[in-house]
């Protein structure tokens, strides 16, 4: 590692550094705005000026942008140089002078970059007294306020927008001194990364507009290490809350997962927990059929009958966490519980963890699909099911333009030199989708279809790089296929991506096939199976005897009483008529769950639990890594986690075989139980984990303010803040937040860096790993060999039936998630139901696009507005899995359909803002 002297100090650095990154991984004050560790240099704002000497005998020196800056060894320069110093100062004056001195107001105070950097500086007063120059401000969706008076000109929003996340709705316009970054019009941000702008820009142009209708100081905030329930990558969250209501989610920082950006179902999708569906009190169905709230003594009472009774099944979920699954298969017994994974969806994900179970294949991280030098992406729509996937494989086919830039001799860093260089130039990502994705753009090459006929390109590609494989020589000769191919084939990291959400055993069979030619030619291949929700995979390896089917089954035959659901609406997971049947023939429905749904309306017994911000767990994600999420803040009522709900009950009951008292205590048992998770325990430190000095961790800042105002309305004298038992965290700001391992940051701070800019302060190296690692543990790792799994079926093509239309599932980013469609701003993005047809069989229906068409399976009709897409094979019908109002039925089924003259479109949430202008 070279050795430079920055002020007469040696500091090794890392080879091919900048300057910039260097100091600042070094633990250097260096100021900056448009360098960001994510997206490298271009050297545009002038603010980290040093001073760069020639050897040690140059007293002189010259100025020097450190972002611009290669690092050598033996390199001197000065950051505390005069020169350099009142460069800076100037710099920041400049930038200044056009800026409105609104920081009382502005969203961002307390924890802006350009406050920070301005008190780096020693630029405390302005001398400028002319007129600043002002523009109007767009309306840019739900998501973000837009106020471009606060602008400085560092380019990061359209670098990131445009360069880094994809997106071509944003813009600079203009010249000079009078550049605006926005869009063209009014009108929504339509990247599903758009909300990543609030942590980019280093001032307050771009701030979280749910947040603002409630606005609280980023230090009067209490936060916790959380991660995202939003889908099942598991990327790294902080919640924050303020008067017991979950006020907004940033980005925590993981190398290995999600790094810097969330999408924006993460980031504005868990509004939910503040729903006018939460339910604070237990309660009990009348005769007259309504609800009447209870104490929980009493509600402990009725479920402890209904446990005692014996003649009980257990549902769980794959929204619930690892524990509450857990205990709930303990007290029903494993022969009595189904993990509530839909039947057709939990013999795809038993599929998927049996291919990983096998340790054939790298079960890549996000950083590692980041690296990948070719990507077949086989059935899964990942800019909907998975967004920040989507992300990384943007990253992806960057890669090209590394690899010519090193020849040519253009630091990594040096962001306009590598992208100039490469003209466009794309590594290698062929996608087989059942319509076009929002990826298509990066795809060297894409291919529409069926699922079975997306499964027959998967074959053949195995097919064609070891002809040992089973494949459909009539595909051998397409482009695509011979283009994939090819490109796996030369790859040194080739990656192929699939999973459940084409609904296909075949699709995922195709992709590990894939994946085991490429093994068997020798190349370090790396298979990514996605799954749709937060711990799929978690409920998955806490398997019962029943599948929902099988549990409808057995209450609706009287085999069982009762039933205990935790946190699932089996009305998304089978037929709804089906369910409807079981529930109505169940003696007791007892229903745990953190919203009202269809299936709490018909319990006789509802119990309030506590969402992801008001309990601890464990979630287990698309990598098989295990990650455990903290309580934010101390639910209203008699709100509770689902397991001690549980726990509760079987003490209550007379069981003793359940006597867990504390979380770690059901980590330990379930460790102990289950082979697959016997890594439990190390996902995280216990609760009696303290880093130094024997205290906890404050989830409030040091400056946190309000404790007596808050509650004055109740007592003038400030409560005694709770103990909090079950993690070492504390409900108050006394505490240390410094030392403690990575999976206990609650919130990131430095001196003298107020912003989300200090997590830097955290890592091992600026863009690196966290001090300590990275959190989670993988369960499976496919790094120590296995025997790579054969298929020799291959399914036939795609055949329209004689009679009505397949039914093919589609997801939306922004509606297909049942929790964080509960969120306003998401909702307000997410669409109008609808369903897509072939041109051809539209026009044999005599529809149009925007027409209705009446969709019949069985005795259930629905009626849909129609889109067209030449993509959809004839004979089928997409629909919108899981948006409220659209079929909750597997896709596959036979349905009919006809035009019907009367429908009305239903607007959408945004359409009727728009409508109502």
């Amino acid at each position: 590692m070279p050795t430079i002297y920055v002020d007469g100090q040696p500091y090794e650095v890392k080879e091919g550094e900048n300057l910039l990154q260097a100091c600042l991984s070094a633990g250097l004050d260096l100021p900056y705005f448009c360098w960001h560790p994510a997206m490298g240099s271009v050297g545009a704002c002038r603010q980290c000026a040093v001073i760069q000497y020639q050897d040690e005998n140059d007293e002189r020196g010259r100025l020097a942008m450190a972002c611009m800056t290669a690092v050598a060894q033996g390199a001197r320069f000065s950051i505390e140089a005069s020169q350099a110093k009142e460069f800076r100062a100037e710099v920041i004056e400049w930038l200044m002078l056009n800026h409105p001195h609104d920081c009382p107001v502005c969203e961002e105070g307390g924890e802006c970059h350009l406050q920070d950097m301005t008190v780096m500086t020693g630029h405390t007063f302005r001398r400028y007294r002319g007129q600043k120059r002002t523009f109007r401000n767009q309306y840019l969706g739900p998501f973000l306020n837009h106020e471009m008076n606060r602008c400085i000109t560092c380019y990061r929003c359209v670098r990131y927008y445009r360069d880094y996340a994809g997106g071509t709705d944003l813009e600079a316009f203009g010249s000079r001194d009078r550049m605006y970054f926005g869009r063209a019009d009014d009108g929504v941000l339509e990247s599903e990364f758009a909300g990543n702008l609030v942590e980019v820009c280093p001032t307050g142009v771009f701030t979280d507009k749910p947040f603002s209708v409630t606005y609280t100081r980023k230090w009067d905030l209490q936060s916790a290490p959380s991660v995202c329930p939003g889908c099942a990558l598991g990327c790294n969250i902080i919640p924050s809350e303020r008067y017991g209501r979950l006020m907004r989610v940033h980005n925590r920082y993981h190398g290995e997962v999600n790094g810097y950006f969330l999408c924006d179902r993460g980031r504005f999708g868990t509004g939910f927990v503040n729903s006018d569906l939460r339910f604070p009190h237990a309660g009990v169905r009348t005769e007259d059929g309504s609800f009447e709230a209870v104490t929980e003594d009493a509600a402990l009472e009725r479920l402890s009958e209904v446990i005692r009774d014996g003649s009980v099944i257990g549902i769980g979920s794959p929204r619930a966490s690892v524990e509450a699954n857990f205990v709930l298969r303990a007290l029903v017994g494993e022969e009595s519980f189904s993990n509530g994974i839909g039947d057709a969806d939990a013999k795809l994900v038993q599929g998927a963890l049996e291919i990983m179970r096998s340790g054939a294949f790298r079960n890549p991280s996000m950083k590692e699909v980041e690296a990948a030098d070719a990507v077949l992406v086989l059935g899964e729509d990942v800019s909907n099911t998975a967004p920040r996937l989507g992300l990384a494989l943007r990253q992806s086919v960057g890669n090209r333009s590394l690899e010519m830039a090193g020849p040519a001799g253009i630091p990594l860093w040096q962001d306009a030199g590598v992208r100039g260089h490469a003209q466009h130039q794309l590594s290698p990502l062929f996608s087989a989708t059942l319509l076009p994705t929002r990826i298509d753009d990066i795809a060297t090459a894409t291919t529409h279809g069926a699922p079975v006929d997306l499964a027959r390109m998967g074959f053949a590609v195995a097919a064609g790089i070891d002809s040992s494989f089973a494949g459909p020589s009539e595909l051998s000769e397409t482009a695509f296929v011979r283009g994939a191919i090819s490109a796996l084939s030369a790859a040194e990291r080739p990656l192929v991506v699939s999973g459940i959400g084409a609904g296909s055993e075949a699709v995922i069979q195709a992709a590990a096939s894939v994946a085991s030619a490429l093994k068997d030619a020798g190349k370090d291949v790396a298979l990514m199976l996605n799954v749709p929700e937060a711990n799929t995979f978690g409920a998955g390896l806490i398997e019962g005897s029943l599948s929902v089917e099988a549990a409808l089954g057995a209450i609706e035959s009287g085999q069982a009483k009762s039933v205990i659901v935790l946190e699932n609406d089996l009305f998304r997971r089978a037929d709804p008529r089906r369910v409807e049947k079981a529930l109505n023939a169940a003696a007791n429905v007892v229903a745990i769950d953190v919203l009202e749904n269809d299936t709490l309306e018909r319990g006789t017994l509802v119990l309030p639990a506590a969402s992801f911000a008001e309990s601890e767990g464990t979630y287990v994600n698309s990598e098989l890594r295990a990650q455990r999420f903290y309580q934010v803040f101390e639910p209203r009522g008699d709100i509770q986690p689902s397991w001690r709900w549980l726990v509760k009950a079987a003490e209550h009951s007379g069981r003793n075989d359940l006597g867990w008292d504390h979380i770690d205590d059901v980590i330990a048992a379930c460790a102990s139980a289950i082979p697959e998770l016997s890594e439990l325990r190390a996902v995280a430190p216990s609760r009696e984990y303290r880093a130094d000095a024997h205290m906890k961790i404050p989830r409030q800042t040091h400056r946190y303010s309000g404790r007596t105002a808050m509650h004055a309305d109740v007592n003038v004298h400030e409560p005694k803040a709770t103990v909090d038992e079950e993690s070492p965290f504390s409900f108050s700001m006394e505490g240390l937040n410094a030392g403690q391992s990575s999976a206990l940051i609650p919130y990131v701070w430095s001196p003298g860096w107020n912003s989300n800019q200090s997590v830097m302060r955290y890592q091992k190296e600026v863009g690196g790993a966290l001090l300590g690692g990275d959190p989670g543990i993988r369960l499976f790792d496919g790094r120590a060999g296995g025997n790579a799994p054969r298929y020799g079926v291959v399914p036939r093509p795609f055949a329209a039936a004689d009679a009505g239309f397949t039914l093919l599932a589609l997801d939306h980013v922004f509606g297909s998630d049942e929790l964080t469609m509960q969120s306003p701003p998401i909702a307000e993005r997410a669409p109008a139901p609808y369903v897509v047809l072939n041109p051809g069989d539209a026009e044999r229906l005599s529809v149009a696009a925007g027409d209705g068409v009446r969709c019949e399976a069985g005795d259930r009709a629905l009626s849909f507005e129609v889109k067209l897409s030449d993509h959809m094979p004839r004979g089928a019908v997409g629909y919108l899995r899981g948006v409220p109002g659209s079929w909750s039925i597997a896709p596959g089924g036979p349905v009919t359909l006809e035009h019907d003259p009367d429908f009305v479109p239903r607007r959408s949430a945004s359409e009727n803002l728009i409508a109502r202008g």
